[in-house]
């Protein structure tokens, strides 16, 4: 029979047995607020109390943030708990940055404050501060954003944060799910077909027309009609699910206060996480692509890595690509446009590492990976999940086992 944990408290030396708690981070901060307001010092009940009334987390990872003092954006490694946002500097490091309380708190998604960054949200505090979060690709801030919105929503019913999707959009039907026709929409046999299209003395890869996805989503019986169509299409523009690709389509996007998708057979359109570039006469978001762009994207996402002359570790984002093998990393904080380097994955070998020469344990500590290329160069990466770093090393492999 478990006991109550005031009771608990008082018969540790008969009934219970006291383990020593690891006290995790959530229940650090808030000790830590409960001692800097009160003039009472926290017993072994009051711990056991806290321990007990300590927030789930809900997700967590590594997220780019936006200072609220200089504006710069930096790495943050952010838990989402049931009641809060946690941010730290690092993913070791113990006491938090700063915590963002979500009751009353609003989530704008996607936010457009930013012309030339994508992927950002927003969370609101009730004191209208803003916090700016900005995802590395897109399925991750779909993520992030149906759980803040659902522990939000949770907190305000006085419900408690359970994991089943009710993503909405907010001018479409309640049975529409964006995300469910995305994934339906890139289907290679059955969904939008992704082309070569010259125009305009421009070649476009991996792109589609407008009428093409209008024509889809009738032909699969997802709209009843062109007009119908359209509003789909249109909400998964403004969702970041769909991109402009050329001129017309561009112009269609940035008139009024939100995009608006075109029926027309010069409107060429692509898919946030695809392959996607255009090569020829290019204006200055166009760029002619290198041949080890050109694959298309397998995964991507927020990697630790081990540089190779200071065996600093920093956080970088990852970009996979099949055909030719190669995997591209960032500074997060910035583009895609110019890489800090690339790995050539043909005949490669990645396996699963427990520890790295080098390395101060204290630094990383688990769900560590080495790729070792066909010229016997080691590079060492830290996943922030064990099953994270099983999908990374499966992609790998099947890359380099098959891209040229």
């Amino acid at each position: 029979m478990k006991l109550p944990v005031r009771q608990c408290a008082t018969s540790l030396s008969s009934k219970c047995v006291y383990k020593s708690t690891e006290v995790t981070r959530q229940t650090q901060i808030r000790l830590n607020c409960v001692n800097s307001h009160s003039a009472l010092p926290v017993d072994r009940d009051s711990l056991l109390y806290f321990t007990a009334m300590e927030p789930t987390t809900i997700r967590e990872g590594y997220l780019v943030k936006k200072g609220t003092v200089l504006n710069s954006w930096k790495v943050v490694w952010v838990v989402l708990a049931d009641d809060a946002i946690e941010f730290y500097k690092k993913k070791t490091d113990n006491s938090p940055k700063g915590m963002i309380p979500l009751k009353g708190a609003t989530l704008t998604s996607p936010c457009q404050d930013f012309t030339k960054r994508t992927l950002v949200f927003k969370v609101s505090m009730a004191k209208n501060q803003g916090h700016f979060f900005q995802a590395t690709h897109l399925e991750e801030r779909e993520l992030w954003v149906k759980d803040i919105k659902r522990a939000i929503t949770c907190l305000q019913g006085g419900k408690k944060f359970a994991r089943k999707s009710t993503r909405r959009s907010i001018r479409l039907p309640e049975n529409v799910n964006l995300s469910e026709l995305y994934v339906l929409m890139k289907d290679q046999d059955k969904g939008v077909q992704e082309l070569k299209v010259e125009k305009d003395k421009r070649l476009f890869n991996h792109c589609f027309s407008g009428n093409t996805v209008i024509d889809w989503l009738i032909s699969e019986g997802k709209a009843r009609n062109r007009p119908e169509g359209l509003m789909l299409a249109t909400g998964l523009l403004n969702e970041g699910f769909l991109l402009p690709a050329g001129d017309v389509s561009k112009d269609g996007a940035e008139k009024g206060a939100e995009c608006v998708f075109l029926d027309q057979i010069e409107a060429l359109y692509y898919f946030a996480d695809s392959g996607f570039f255009c090569e020829g006469y290019s204006s200055d978001e166009d760029v002619i692509m290198k041949e080890e762009f050109r694959g298309a994207i397998v995964k991507r996402g927020c990697l630790l890595k081990q540089g190779h002359r200071r065996k600093n570790w920093k956080v970088r984002k990852f970009i996979l690509r099949d055909d030719p093998a190669y995997i591209h990393y960032y500074d997060p904080t910035k583009g895609e446009d110019n890489p800090l380097g690339s790995i050539h994955l043909r005949g490669s070998v990645v396996t699963a590492v427990e520890y790295v020469p080098d390395a101060k344990r204290h630094e990383v500590d688990g769900n560590l990976f080495e790729i070792i290329t066909s010229d016997e160069i080691h590079y060492y990466l830290q996943a922030a999940t064990a099953d994270e770093r099983k999908d990374w090393i499966k992609a790998i492999q099947s890359v380099s086992k098959m891209g040229k």
